[in-house]
């Protein structure tokens, strides 16, 4: 009984051994394959980060000052210039306001027939600058999403190859230990059992 409990949990763990090299595999391939689209994706748009002295605040100079004059090709650099570069400008010619906010404004004022056309025209230039904005930031922000499951994907294959390596190491000792149980089991031939006397 024991050496086919032995036997039985040894092959189960080489199973799971298997099936988490075959997942360890599948999940390094998936993470290479999200690195390189990512990058080739943020390099055909030809965005270099912003130089040192266009840094203006401390908060972008942490963000981005790592990554100054750098050709973009990170999920991680998308995000520092999406939300450090991008949104601080979009941020400083809206006063704060989102495009929505602006949005709003500019249709009001472009059915007031007293508005100022200028000021009409300042908020439809304004509204169309954040909506640049807006659909640029989205696109970076998706390349950085894509990127850290790219990460994730890398750091799970990681874990998977050496879970499998345990479980292979566990399910040979396993194996071993029935054949031991196994030799143990067997009688000397040639020697008769002493009967018990009472």
């Amino acid at each position: 009984m024991r050496k086919t409990l032995d036997r039985l949990i040894s092959w189960t763990g080489l199973i799971m051994a298997a099936v988490l090299l075959v997942a360890g595999g599948l999940l390094t391939y998936a993470s290479s394959f999200v690195a390189g689209n990512v990058k080739e994706q943020l390099s055909q748009q030809n965005i270099t980060m912003p130089a040192a002295a266009a840094l203006e605040t401390q908060e972008q100079k942490d963000a981005l000052l790592q990554y100054a004059g750098q050709k973009m090709e990170t999920g991680a650099q998308a995000k520092a210039f999406a939300d450090h570069y991008i949104l601080v400008h979009m941020n400083t010619q809206s006063n704060n306001k989102t495009y929505s906010e602006v949005s709003g404004e500019f249709m009001k004022a472009s059915k007031n027939a007293a508005a100022d056309p200028a000021q009409v025209q300042a908020l439809g230039e304004l509204r169309q600058s954040l909506f640049m904005g807006n659909t640029l930031r989205g696109l970076l922000l998706n390349a950085y999403a894509f990127g850290t499951m790219g990460t994730i994907a890398l750091y799970a294959g990681i874990g998977a190859f050496i879970a499998a390596a345990l479980l292979l190491v566990l399910g040979l000792l396993g194996l071993r230990h029935a054949k031991h149980v196994d030799e143990a089991t067997v009688p000397i031939s040639g020697r008769q059992p002493v009967p018990h006397t009472v």
